[in-house]
């Protein structure tokens, strides 16, 4: 896939994310792209750490969204004042 179909699908994966999470947040398109990039990411990393996935497999699009709330959760405790 290439880069711009990465920030689609980012956006898409970061947009389902900020549903399913409870309260407001305050992200524009670019932060929500960025967060829904990191969620396939940190998603990938679990199913590796699991063994749902090999080496050289990419998350699905679930396990996408629920990285990407797992990264949404932190940002707000991060954040969070």
């Amino acid at each position: 896939m290439g880069i711009i179909g990465t920030i689609i699908i980012g956006f898409i994966v970061g947009v389902l994310a900020r549903l399913l999470k409870p309260g407001r947040d305050k992200m524009g398109f670019i932060l929500t792209t960025l967060l829904g990039i990191g969620g396939a990411l940190v998603g990938t990393w679990i199913g590796r750490a699991i063994g749902w996935y090999g080496p050289d497999d990419a998350a699905g699009f679930i396990m996408s969204v629920i990285g990407a709330v797992l990264v949404l959760a932190v940002w707000g405790m991060v954040t969070k004042r």
